[in-house]
């Protein structure tokens, strides 16, 4: 088995890939991956300084990509994002659905009560990571349906799979992510073509901005009560680093995937496998 043969397995040269939330640390992470696989990348992002963080890095890697502002939650910036996407690439191959997050006021705790939570934080967490996934997949995906062919790659989580305490909201809407997931994977391969795939990785445990003020404390930095238990249940004994999905995401958006659709795929550290004894 030839190195090269190896490469056009798991590259992605000459693929446009489109990643929304890709300011952030997980889906920027991601995005400078693609790049470095081959794939041109518009990284798009309610925020354009983070996007264009994350683009600055590519371009300084020898990639190529583009920043674009786009708010996942409203179809006209998503369909102006792809407007801007295919203007610059002409095509979309690969979609990475990373926008998505917590908040504290639908988060239970000493301070409020799960018959206190507020039903608009409660809508808020569902509809950034549950509608953030079905619009952008709306828009991109028609363009990957006329095509005939590409990827969709959804973000779920270890919500999806064992709901988590404190947040109902985030783990509900995770778990409405999954089961999009599997059902678009058999709506686009029925009702377009077979060659678009649609699969979803689920994130263990991994430090980010949306989770840091659960599992660590705000002045020291230690770990909190709940941050020491998720240790305690992984058997790998630590939070995940960012690249350590890399290798995943690039399985599942390569040709070296082209039989696998309608999966979430745990990356975990093996905590969906332990019971805890």
């Amino acid at each position: 088995m030839s190195e090269e043969y190896i490469r056009n397995l798991f590259g992605l040269a000459g693929k446009v890939a489109v990643v929304t939330g890709g300011g952030g640390v997980l889906c920027g992470a991601m995005g400078r991956a693609l790049a470095r696989a081959g794939a041109k990348v518009a990284v798009l992002d309610l925020f354009p300084e983070a996007a264009q963080k994350v683009v600055d890095d590519i371009q300084s890697d020898g990639g190529e990509a583009l920043a674009v502002k786009c708010d996942v939650l409203d179809k006209a910036s998503i369909e102006a994002a792809r407007d801007t996407v295919i203007g610059n690439y002409g095509r979309v191959d690969i979609l990475i659905n990373g926008a998505g997050g917590n908040k504290k006021q639908a988060t239970t705790g000493p301070e409020l009560s799960f018959f206190d939570l507020p039903a608009d934080a409660a809508q808020w967490v569902f509809n950034l990571n549950f509608m953030g996934t079905l619009l952008p997949c709306q828009v991109f995906g028609r363009v990957i349906a006329e095509q005939g062919e590409g990827v969709i790659l959804n973000i779920s989580s270890m919500n999806a799979f064992r709901p988590l305490t404190k947040i109902p909201a985030y783990s509900g809407a995770k778990a409405a992510v999954s089961n999009f997931t599997q059902w678009l994977a058999v709506h686009m391969a029925q009702e377009y073509a077979p060659h678009i795939r649609v699969n979803a990785v689920a994130p263990g445990f991994f430090l980010t901005e949306q989770n840091r003020f659960l599992l660590t404390d705000e002045t020291t930095g230690a770990l909190t009560p709940r941050g020491q238990t998720i240790i305690e249940h992984t058997p790998m004994g630590r939070f995940g680093d960012p690249e350590d999905l890399l290798g995943t995401v690039l399985w599942l958006l390569s040709p070296a995937s082209a039989f696998v659709s309608g999966i979430i795929v745990p990356v975990d550290g093996g905590f969906s496998a332990f019971s805890g004894v």
